[in-house]
Formats: structure tokens, C-alpha cells, sequence
């Protein structure tokens, strides 16, 4: 097979598609070459920390939006990955809410096993991808950023997985210039012990918002408000933690709300979303999409309709994160190898993509959402060989986390699921996640 690859990101997407076309190599079939550009140094994407903001060490923009102190918001049960679970990598069940660096461990563990890192070409970004129609080839031109080198290559498909929260959504407010705190995107924020001691506002009801908030209280944050444009998260906050309408302006220190309140604040944190951003795709080969969970523009949730021999993918607002990840690059890698034919017809295509948008509108809550995608990865699964697992029983552990968040947000994470994989109860943590104050893999797993 003379066929060519390129995977654009090292991240729990694009790391899922080369363990699926190495899992296919694993069982002596021939497989395309695969190359895969990461402008990090290291893989794991979002997961793969750095103190940096801004621009890294090449002037490139910081991908990471990760944190110290991040802890999994949503149960490990609902993640893992149907060929490798937290059992066989750490030897042992663990708890079920597990900080960023027992995550990265996990996620690097399946593809140190695979034996993948030589198909990343690391500290390279993909500066432009063109399709030729007469030759039916993509040609990157990609920057090797330590050795401050251009080239191209041509490649027969080519695979986006860059993820979409990476590049901030900030909005503007009439008095910002003004404001003598500090005023910075979630993308930017790096460690809660910096606001310890201040009274914070915080703009936006995302999970990062949630998070943010949260993780700010747990480390002494002297008051915590969250301003919303619809409405409020709504749930049971700590005395020192309130919502408030949307903020309207600030001056020097102060912040004013559209119910006429105000408040002293020392810093504003934009948790304010993301915007799915490829600058290195023309027009006819760039997603323009919401964030939501039936992407724009593609087919099975992957296939580009305008050209399908583009993938893109985790474009979707997510529920399931690295097993919906991994269902989507199996169905990726069958396309490519000729094991699943995708209609030529356009029109089916749009078809597609027109259904998926209706079923997702017909939701009228996060649980049919959390069943449209459940559904969705099932869908995939049963066209591929990617192992097949309890995915009921995964919306199950979302749901029980959804009524545990509203009987308490700050003790969630001490709740335990049982493993869709494994069927294992995962313990209890050794701490409450408020007491849990340090969040090295080392402090995490001791027993």
C-alpha cells in the first residue's frame, strides 16, 4: 500500500488514530504510511502541561489551556479506552476523578505500548495544506521549528485532529483598559494559588467556569463571582461564591452588573469558550462550526462533505471524550483503507450531516444529549473492529455524576463509578478532593 497519511496533532485524537492504524498493523495487515505533525515537543495535547502562555519557545501560540491543580471533571468510567484500561496501565483500579497528570499517564501508556512515537514529527507545525484535484493529493508545507526548516510532501489523506480549545474566545468590555487587576482567558490560567486571598470575577457558566471557580476557592481565593449572559449554573456555592447577571462595565476596581449591582474585584478571568481555528486550511478545507455535538459539514461526524478524502477529528462539544476519540479514528482508518465506502453522492452526504443536526435539536436536555452521543459512538463502533463496551452503562455513570454535582459541587469527585471495561468499583479517593491540595501522580495513587 503506497497510500499516504498525515495526522495533524498529537493529541488524544490524533494519538487514537495511530493506535488504530497500528492496531490494524498488529494483526498483519498492510497499512499507509502514516506521518503525524505535532508542533509540540511532547505529544498529549491539551494534556501535555506547560507553564507557558502566550507564545512557546519558538513564538508559536501556546496550545496548552491545561492547569496545575486540574482535576478530571467528569468520572474516569465515561473515558477510558475500550482496549486499555486504567486497570492494565496502573496495574490496579483507581479512583474514579483523577488529576491531569495520572490522565497523561494513562493516555502516553497506550501508545508507549503501541510502539507510535516514530510516527510523530515533533516541534513542527503545519503551516499550510493545499488539494490538488487533477493529482488528488494534499500537499503540507510544515515549519521543523528546531531546526527553523520549511518543506512539503505530498500525502493521499490528510487527518485534522488539532482539537478546538486551544485558540480563546475574548470578548471586550467597556472599561478593560482601564481595569488595574489582571484580566486574563481561561486559556491563560495557570495556577489558583495566584488569586489566593483576592476576590475574583469570573465571566461565563462553561465547565471551565465551573472549574475555574472552584479550583480558585480550594485555594483560597478571598470570594469567587460568576457573572452569566442567560442564565446561571445554578448551583449549591460555598458562602463566599455568587452569580450575577451579566457584568456590564468595569472602571479601576470595580465591576457593574446588568441588575445595577457592583462589586470590588482584583482580577477577571474570561471563561468565555473557544474558537474551532485551522490557519492552516483554505477555505474549501476549513470546519466552520458551533461547538455542539453535530459538527458542520461532517459526514459520520468525520468525513469532510466538500472532500472526503479530509477527516476531521473531536470537532464535536463533547460528553464522551477518548473512547468517542478512538471510535471516530477506527471509522477514519476503515475509510481509508477501503473497508467502508463513503457515498459519492453529495447530496448523501449533506443528508447525513442535516439528520445529525435535527436528531441533536430534537434533544430537550443534557440527558438526550448524552444518549445522542452515546448512540453516536455505539453507531461507529458497529462498523468497525474497535472493541465493543458498555457504552449504556458509561451514560449511566454521566448521569449519576450530573445529580452528584447538583447534590454538591465542591465534593463531586469523591463519588466512585464501576468501570465499563472491567466492571470494577473504582475505591474511594484517600481524600476529599477539597483537602487533596497536591496533585502529582505519586500522591494521587498511594494507597
Amino acid at each position: 500500500m503506497n497510500t499516504r497519511v498525515a495526522v495533524i496533532g498529537a493529541g488524544p485524537s490524533g494519538l487514537a488514530q495511530l493506535r488504530a492504524f497500528q492496531s490494524a498493523r498488529a494483526k498483519g495487515e498492510e497499512i499507509p504510511e502514516v506521518v503525524c505533525f505535532e508542533k509540540q515537543s511532547n505529544w498529549g495535547g491539551l494534556w501535555n502541561y506547560t507553564w507557558r502562555t502566550g507564545l512557546d519557545e519558538y513564538g508559536e501560540p501556546v496550545h496548552c489551556s491545561m492547569y496545575r491543580y486540574l482535576w478530571s471533571n467528569g468520572p474516569k468510567e465515561g473515558l477510558e479506552f475500550a482496549d486499555y484500561s486504567f486497570e492494565e496501565h496502573f496495574g490496579k483500579q483507581i479512583a474514579s476523578y483523577p488529576p491531569r497528570a495520572v490522565l497523561f499517564d494513562y493516555i502516553e501508556g497506550r501508545v508507549k505500548k503501541a510502539g507510535v512515537r516514530d510516527w510523530v514529527r515533533f516541534s513542527t507545525t503545519v503551516r499550510m495544506v493545499d488539494y490538488d484535484a487533477k493529482t488528488g493529493k494534499f500537499t503540507i508545507t510544515a515549519h521543523d521549528l528546531a531546526n527553523d526548516r520549511m518543506y512539503s510532501e505530498d500525502f493521499d489523506n490528510v487527518i485534522v485532529a488539532s482539537g478546538h480549545f486551544s485558540v480563546p474566545n475574548v470578548p471586550e468590555y467597556p472599561g478593560f483598559d482601564r481595569f488595574n487587576g489582571r484580566v486574563l482567558h481561561a486559556h491563560d490560567f495557570r495556577d489558583a494559588r495566584e488569586f489566593a486571598g483576592k476576590d475574583l470575577l469570573i465571566l461565563g457558566t462553561s465547565y471551565s467556569a465551573e472549574d475555574i471557580g472552584s479550583q480558585c476557592w480550594k485555594y483560597g481565593a478571598k470570594s469567587i463571582i460568576v457573572a452569566h449572559r442567560t442564565a446561571p449554573m445554578g448551583f449549591n456555592w460555598p458562602d463566599n461564591w455568587k452569580e450575577v447577571p451579566r457584568l456590564d462595565r468595569v472602571d479601576e476596581n470595580t465591576a457593574y452588573f446588568a441588575d445595577g449591582s457592583s462589586a470590588k474585584v482584583d482580577a477577571i478571568i474570561l471563561c468565555t469558550g473557544y474558537k474551532h481555528h485551522f490557519p492552516f486550511l483554505p477555505d474549501d478545507l476549513r470546519l466552520k462550526t458551533a461547538n455542539r455535538l453535530a459538527a458542520s459539514d461532517l459526514y459520520k461526524g468525520v468525513a469532510w462533505v466538500h472532500n472526503p478524502k479530509l477527516f476531521y477529528l473531536g470537532m464535536q462539544d463533547q460528553w464522551f471524550t477518548f473512547n468517542m476519540f478512538d471510535a471516530q479514528a477506527w471509522w477514519v482508518r476503515d475509510a481509508i483503507m477501503g473497508r467502508i465506502a463513503i457515498p459519492s453522492d453529495k447530496a448523501a452526504l449533506l443528508k447525513d450531516v442535516t439528520d445529525r443536526i435535527a436528531a441533536e435539536d430534537a434533544g430537550e436536555d443534557a440527558h438526550d444529549a448524552i444518549h445522542y452521543q452515546g448512540d453516536y459512538v455505539k453507531e461507529l463502533i458497529a462498523e468497525t473492529d474497535y472493541p465493543s463496551f458498555d457504552v449504556d452503562g458509561a451514560c449511566e455513570a454521566f448521569f449519576e455524576w450530573k445529580d452528584h454535582k447538583k447534590q454538591n459541587i465542591m465534593t463531586f469527585r469523591d463519588n466512585a463509578y464501576r468501570s465499563v471495561i472491567t466492571g470494577t468499583m473504582a475505591p474511594v479517593h484517600h481524600t476529599p478532593w477539597k483537602d487533596a491540595l497536591e496533585d502529582t501522580m505519586e500522591s494521587y495513587l498511594r494507597n
